[in-house]
């Protein structure tokens, strides 16, 4: 099983993330898995970013919701106790 530090170091230890991406489509599944893990925790990282980004400049639950895809409740839920604190 793959565990959070171990998908972090692989993700860092790659140059690019183009070159995670290319590494997810391998046809070798121990490193397309590998990669697949790798973009679902970049992809976090850059949510909390815009997150936190769109908060500080004043943007609504609702907008940012939005733009994500999901409800006003489910991007609160996730995010509210650390951005809600922001700007």
């Amino acid at each position: 099983m793959l565990t959070a530090e171990w998908t972090s170091a692989y993700a860092d230890s790659v140059e690019t993330s183009a070159e995670i991406a290319e590494a997810a489509g391998s046809t070798d599944p121990d490193v397309g898995l590998r990669a697949v893990a790798a973009l679902r925790m970049l992809a976090e990282r850059l949510e909390i970013l815009q997150v936190d980004n769109a908060r500080r400049l004043g943007w609504s639950w609702q907008d940012i919701a939005v733009r994500l895809g999901v409800t006003k409740q489910t991007v609160h839920r996730k995010h509210g106790k650390r951005a809600g604190r922001l700007g």
